[in-house]
């Protein structure tokens, strides 16, 4: 018997207390010496709470920037992160398949743990499930998240209003064509990496130079103009983008001319849109570019009176066009 595989017999009984004792308690909770219950009992901490709640289910399970342990972890943090959350707990579950290899488990549940240690959240709780093999595509994970919103704080998509600035924290589109080149082969984009990261630290960096900050949202599936479609009807305002300030790095640029695909469109796991009052615009680009982070942050738009379509971008030539919302995802299963 092959004992380097996840096996059916690992989903419950002593072969499950093997997988726990064997891979995932050293790798995930190192050092850990405490009782197994069935809940965690969380320290009360003054204030409101943010919670949220995901699931991931990218393939390939490893990619150039990342896996699928580092995007779950960031991806929960990074929710909190926008609602202005401190992120504390986490929970973690894992739907394994039967022939999934040890050794690459051991390696997405170390990027989970350092990407939680880095932001400085307890993981307390979750389960451990194995399918039939073909019925998960190796692994998936889910995961819940809570954070601590300090007082003041009042972060929401609904608060855009005219004249507000619009920013992104960084180059646009790089998860998006990593996970395409990596899926379908495509070496003239190989050389994209991941922009997956948790932006809690960038959060904070831009709230302290722009405590003013009315709206923030990660730029996940449906992209950079999924999230503004979403924050101009929240808001019942337009956003008008200036194309000439888009920071579209090269290798999405050819990707998407290639491919017949809009930048603006394309995932990423690591940036984020912030609507800013306009006087704090500049403070809050120089916090972004002076973050490890944030390099590339720019002001690319400005909120406007609703007009007819809620996003907008004047172009390179002069002219302006709508940017419709993704009619559905451009390239499925890429969180």
């Amino acid at each position: 018997m092959n004992n380097s595989l996840v096996r059916l017999a690992h989903g419950s009984g002593s072969g499950l207390q093997q997988l726990l004792h064997e891979i995932i308690f050293p790798v995930l909770l190192p050092g850990w010496q405490g009782i197994l219950e069935d809940a965690a009992v969380l320290d009360s901490v003054p204030g409101r709470f943010a919670f949220t709640s995901d699931s991931f289910v990218v393939w390939p399970l490893e990619f150039n920037g990342g896996n699928i342990g580092k995007l779950a972890a960031c991806g929960t943090i990074n929710d909190l992160a926008m609602m202005g959350a401190l992120p504390r707990y986490m929970s973690v579950s894992l739907i394994l398949e039967e022939g999934l290899e040890k050794s690459l488990l051991s390696r997405v549940l170390a990027s989970l743990r350092i990407v939680c240690q880095e932001s400085r959240v307890r993981i307390v709780c979750g389960d451990t499930k194995v399918v039939d093999k073909g019925k998960a595509d190796g692994m998936f994970i889910s995961t819940s998240g809570i954070g601590i919103v300090p007082q003041g704080r009042n972060l929401s998509a609904g608060n855009a209003r005219p004249g507000d600035a619009v920013l992104v924290s960084g180059p646009i589109g790089l998860h998006g064509i990593a996970i395409l080149s990596q899926r379908k082969g495509l070496g003239f984009a190989s050389e994209a990496l991941s922009d997956c990261a948790a932006l809690d630290s960038l959060v904070e960096a831009l709230l302290e130079k722009a405590p003013g900050t009315k709206a923030l949202r990660d730029a996940t599936r449906g992209g950079c103009a999924a999230v503004m479609h979403e924050m101009a009807n929240s808001s019942k305002a337009s956003i008008i983008l200036d194309e000439t300030k888009l920071p579209v790095p090269d290798v999405v640029k050819g990707a998407c001319a290639y491919l017949g695909l809009d930048p603006l469109h394309v995932a990423n796991e690591g940036r984020f849109i912030a609507i800013v009052p306009a006087g704090q615009a500049d403070a809050a680009v120089f916090a972004c570019n002076t973050h490890p982070k944030g390099k590339g942050a720019a002001r690319i738009g400005t909120v406007v009176e609703r007009q007819r379509f809620p996003l907008l971008l004047k172009t390179i030539i002069g002219g302006t066009r709508p940017v419709e919302m993704p009619s559905g995802e451009l390239l499925p299963r890429i969180c």
